[in-house]
């Protein structure tokens, strides 16, 4: 009989454990990131609903024109943003966790030679790419956003009376002696209709009211508002003796608007300014920027071992717990800041103690689930 040449197996290029790890991560980087991105786009729109009522609240009442409320908007959502990526950040990996744990997952997995400690590498794999894009957050954008968004405001505080009109709402002039109320504004060719103005001069009330005018600026630079083919009311309130006096042409001064001056915000100052100007009040903004990357991390790290579901508890009781730690947490931030700004603590410890004591927790949490394992073989 003729010899075939007989085929010899090969050794297969990936080990069975290394294709298990490589399912393992792929499959936890995409339920991280979907869970991440569901989270978020919740918390977005929350923050967004809520900043646009009151928005509009303050456009209504006057204190801001109507063409700033998208301007604020989005000013105040760049604001939000670092927070609400650590909330994200830290849920996504919460909610993940817990349900392979409902969902007998995690069984097949520390059957498959997964330890707890192998849940480190894809949440840190998850985790740093976005604590780096909150630090960039809260480093450069977020004060950038909040130094523009004053800005902005001091713009549309500082323009003129007829500017600064709403149509369809009375409005006060700066000086308090006129009332305005502008029926139509088209601010392309500065002409307004049905026109009402309210001034009191020489202790007598006057009221002018006029189908159109448009706004004109004198040889010395004076700005007028001009009324055309309206009527003047004059007289004393409660009397008779009202004089009412027909005109074609009538023009009212525009007080010319101050630009408001700058008020101090620590938080819009840049990263590289508070590092160069040394203050206890610049120290305490620093320790909060720099807190929530660190604090993200490290919550994303905390995640792991609280989204434990003992099957004979509530499902929701893990869930309980994480969330008081995480408003612990950040409670304690907000508290070191305000001891650094009040000097009862140096900044240093005061960045760093509460970050290491969270670690030390996150170190107890990961012994209490591994009771069975050496510290030396856990975190090896």
């Amino acid at each position: 009989m003729p010899d075939y040449p007989q085929s010899t197996p090969q050794k297969s290029k990936m080990s069975c454990p290394s294709r298990i790890r490589g399912i393992f991560y792929r499959s936890l980087m995409r339920e991280f990131a979907a869970t991440g991105v569901l989270v978020f786009s919740i918390l977005l729109g929350i923050v967004v609903f809520t900043q646009l009522i009151r928005f509009l609240g303050e456009s209504v009442s006057g204190l801001l024109a109507v063409d700033g409320v998208l301007v604020m908007l989005g000013f105040s959502a760049l604001n939000y943003l670092p927070v609400l990526l650590s909330i994200s950040l830290f849920l996504s990996v919460l909610i993940t966790l817990s349900r392979c744990y409902r969902d007998s997952e995690m069984v097949v997995w520390f059957s498959a030679g997964m330890g707890l400690s192998r849940w480190l590498r894809p949440v840190l794999g998850y985790a740093i790419p976005v604590s780096l894009l909150i630090a960039f957050l809260s480093f450069v954008l977020s004060p950038w956003a909040l130094s523009k968004a004053d800005e902005f405001k001091r713009n549309l505080e500082s323009r003129d009376d007829v500017a600064h009109a709403t149509p369809g709402i009375f409005r006060e002039s700066r000086r308090d002696d006129r009332v305005f109320f502008l029926e139509d504004l088209d601010a392309a060719s500065k002409r307004v209709g049905n026109i009402f103005v309210r001034s009191l001069q020489n202790g007598k009330d006057g009221a002018m009211v006029a189908k159109e005018g448009y706004q004109e600026t004198a040889e010395n630079g004076d700005r007028f508002l001009v009324l055309l083919n309206g009527a003047r009311y004059e007289g004393i309130p409660g009397q008779a003796d009202y004089r009412i006096s027909h005109f074609e042409r009538y023009a009212v001064r525009i007080e010319p608007a101050e630009l408001g001056k700058a008020r101090p915000n620590i938080k819009g100052y840049s990263t590289l300014y508070l590092l160069q100007h040394p203050h206890p009040l610049h120290s305490s903004e620093l320790h909060w920027r720099t807190g929530l990357p660190l604090s993200a991390l490290i919550l994303a790290l905390l995640a792991i071992p609280l989204s434990y579901v003992n099957p004979r508890a509530g499902r929701s009781l893990n869930l309980i717990g994480a969330i008081v730690l995480y408003m612990f947490y950040n409670n304690m931030i907000s508290v070191t800041n305000s001891w650094v700004a009040q000097q009862k603590v140096n900044p240093l410890p005061g960045l760093w103690g509460l970050h290491l004591a969270m670690l030390l927790v996150l170190f107890v949490l990961f012994r209490r689930r591994s009771s069975l394992m050496p510290w030396w073989r856990f975190w090896r």
